[in-house]
């Protein structure tokens, strides 16, 4: 097992010599979101996370409403790392969640056949090593990851019995040099 740490522009500037003192090993950076959207700070964190020594991910948090949407997603993505111009050593992860709530305000069907579906359709487009990222709760009642057989980061506050994915986020709160991180173990 080994730590490591989530970030995106949200997170600011960040002292990857810090973080890397701090025993973290990799680091999962999103890339993009949404049908065109790239994250403003993709590249920088990937070149000093790699300056660093960490192994390296991407993310990509999608506002896809049907797989079509999750098909032009899937090329966002692929866009935003081939620019970048840095290999990853760890997959690009994508997180089909409504944590803001675009979904449901845009009339979104929940389906877990469809979002399976949709989860499917991106790996299957992104042309890179791809796995999917969501909550304990996504993966128990919205997706049938193991369906899909891909990694898994599961997003779970507390023990993670039941999914033993290839990642487990178990904090929100991991304080460095500061600064909060979600906190990861890669299996």
């Amino acid at each position: 097992m080994i730590k490591g740490i989530d970030v995106s522009v949200h997170n600011g500037m960040i002292d990857w010599q810090a973080v890397a003192a701090a025993g973290i090993e990799f680091a999962i950076i999103r890339c993009s979101y949404g049908l065109q959207s790239k994250d403003a700070m993709f590249a920088q964190n990937i070149a000093g996370a790699k300056a660093a020594g960490l192994q390296v991910g991407a993310y990509h948090y999608s506002y896809a409403l049907s797989v079509e949407d999750t098909i032009q997603e899937a090329a966002n993505c692929r866009e935003a790392i081939e620019t970048a111009g840095i290999a990853l050593d760890l997959p690009v992860f994508f997180d089909m969640e409504d944590a803001d709530g675009y979904k449901s305000r845009n009339g979104f069907s929940f389906d877990p056949a469809e979002i399976t579906a949709m989860c499917q359709a991106f790996i299957e487009n992104v042309g890179i090593d791809c796995g999917i990222y969501a909550s304990y709760y996504w993966l128990t009642d919205y997706i049938d990851w193991r369906s899909i057989g891909c990694a898994v980061w599961n997003a779970q506050w507390g023990p993670n019995d039941d999914i033993q994915g290839y990642i487990w986020q178990y904090t929100d709160s991991l304080e460095i040099g500061g600064q909060l991180f979600d906190g990861n173990i890669k299996y």
